[in-house]
């Protein structure tokens, strides 16, 4: 199985509140788009955003120029659906991140939990090289992933940890970092996951 047929397989066996990753409202996320001063017309990518609520927030916040990005048609069809008329203020990009390629540039590019399941360093650097060309030159980025005292394996798939030095390390060559702060996740299941949230400045070079 590749890995668009194992999140395709996830989204369409597990409800929206069966997944680990579920939040009912993304406060972190929110924060963070607050605390970087992202205009309500800022051009807005949620990396991995599936059929995450986030969307749905920052639609209710007057936000207004948003795509979303996932592996999975299903995922995203769940999102339109949920959403309603409100699907079509929404642009939806099914593909794998790494090999995105679009003409856009995002003043906003936010990724929570897709960027540990980057495994190995070709894929890595895929991801960097797609966020560099794709992130306009004054964009802000934020990163959620699993810390080191997080989970090693996310629906069945591994991950990678991070902590903020090895983060911050691996994107210095484009992204400067503004801030990093270390949140706790409460499952569906009642079980804590530990999330590092880092904030960027893109870098000129």
């Amino acid at each position: 199985m590749n890995l668009r047929q194992h999140w395709e397989k996830i989204y369409n066996n597990k409800q929206l509140n069966q997944v680990s990753w579920y939040q009912p409202t993304p406060a972190i996320s929110l924060q963070f788009t607050e605390q970087l001063n992202i205009s309500r017309h800022a051009r807005i990518i949620d990396i991995g955003g599936g059929d995450s609520l986030l969307v749905d927030h920052l639609l209710l916040l007057g936000y207004d120029n948003i795509t979303v990005l996932d592996i999975s048609e299903a995922a995203i069809n769940r999102a339109k659906l949920r959403l309603g008329k409100n699907a079509d203020k929404v642009k939806w990009v099914i593909s794998d991140v790494t090999e995105f390629n679009l003409a856009e540039q995002y003043d906003f590019w936010h990724d929570r939990a897709a960027f540990h399941f980057l495994t190995t360093k070709k894929q890595v650097a895929a991801y960097l090289a797609v966020a560099q060309k794709h992130i306009a030159p004054s964009g802000k980025m934020v990163i959620g992933t699993f810390s080191t005292d997080g989970p090693e394996k996310c629906s069945g798939l591994p991950v990678k940890q991070y902590n903020e030095n090895n983060l911050t390390g691996l994107l210095r060559k484009y992204f400067k970092k503004i801030r990093c702060i270390s949140t706790d996740h409460l499952t569906p299941f009642n079980t804590i996951q530990n999330f590092l949230f880092c904030s960027f400045q893109k870098v000129t070079i």
